[in-house]
């Protein structure tokens, strides 16, 4: 891990510097993250799902370093300014040995929030992996039951742009389009964090296009990730695990969720009103609320009593059926 660059950014918090970082990945690619806080504080690993940047979550990296953590957004690999694989793979094999070899070079035992892509990474890691040790899971909008149809959309929606945007304000209407519960963007710079553009003038989105040659709909075999392998991995987590959910999400339904909770008994589940698959932006201040209230509390089996009016949190002491 080396830190090569300090930059600022800005938040309702005021301005909060970030150091660029670069991590080595399992095929030896540059991974880059951000990191906001001190280096000598507990570490969260925070892990964007398929198509998206480490940018997505500055806010919530933000407020972790504001509440006393080190946080690392990370690029995985083939998005944002992390490597494109050389050949093409995006493999869920792929992607578990990146996070294995991240987490093997942070200082401490980390925490990881991973959402979609990034969290279904997580969960094959570590529970395949006893060896690598970290203190806590939270899994965002995300579970080896996933909805077909909502994972089409998102698929759906990220081929239908790999020809690239003339101006920031198609790629905000597209964005619209796709999630109409979030208020459009008013300030179309931050969304540069996001684009490539190229010598044509045209913006594209910040991932390699081979990705979506692993990018499917989840079947009970042949998908990116293979729900049986993530069943067989959610059984050996040992760990405290969070998951939090979309109310509005048409990736991860009730069902599923329930589903993973019997698989992980121990684990708490977070609905969050008026948020779907996108959580963390569609609701990035009660979100980060929830991590935090987890991340104090936990392994304690109380019920957060700041989120019971901004969520619906259910704690399973034994399996449901």
């Amino acid at each position: 891990m080396t830190d090569s660059q300090t930059t600022t950014s800005s938040a309702h918090c005021g301005l909060r510097r970030s150091v660029r970082v670069r991590f080595t990945g399992s095929d030896g690619l540059n991974l880059w993250a951000s990191r906001h806080g001190e280096d000598t504080a507990p570490p969260v690993l925070l892990l964007h799902g398929g198509g998206q940047t480490r940018h997505a979550w500055s806010d919530t990296a933000i407020a972790l370093a504001d509440a006393g953590y080190c946080a690392f957004s990370l690029d995985a690999r083939g998005h944002g300014e992390s490597d494109w694989s050389r050949e093409g793979d995006y493999s869920a094999r792929a992607l578990a040995a990146d996070l294995s070899a991240v987490i093997r070079s942070l200082p401490a035992r980390p925490v990881i929030v991973g959402a979609s892509m990034g969290g279904l990474t997580a969960l094959l890691t570590l529970g395949e992996d006893a060896s690598l040790d970290c203190e806590a899971l939270v899994l965002v909008d995300v579970a080896p039951r996933l909805e077909p149809r909502g994972v089409r959309r998102i698929i759906e929606f990220m081929r239908h742009h790999q020809d690239g945007f003339e101006t920031l304000e198609q790629v905000r209407d597209a964005i619209t389009a796709y999630n109409p519960r979030r208020p459009p963007s008013k300030d179309l710079s931050g969304l540069r964090k996001n684009l490539r553009q190229h010598s044509n003038g045209r913006f594209y989105w910040h991932w390699d296009p081979a990705f979506l040659n692993h990018a499917n709909a989840p079947t009970k075999a042949g998908s990116m990730f293979d729900r049986a392998r993530l069943e067989l991995a959610a059984r050996q987590l040992d760990v405290p695990v969070l998951l939090i959910r979309g109310y509005y999400s048409d990736v991860l339904s009730d069902r599923g969720a329930t589903e993973l909770l019997t698989l992980i008994p121990e684990a708490r589940y977070v609905v969050l009103e008026q948020a779907g698959h996108m959580v963390a932006g569609d609701r990035n201040s009660v979100f980060t609320e929830a991590v935090l209230q987890f991340l104090k509390e936990r392994p304690a089996a109380t019920e957060p009593e700041s989120c019971r009016t901004a969520a619906t949190e259910q704690h399973h002491e034994t399996p449901l059926s």
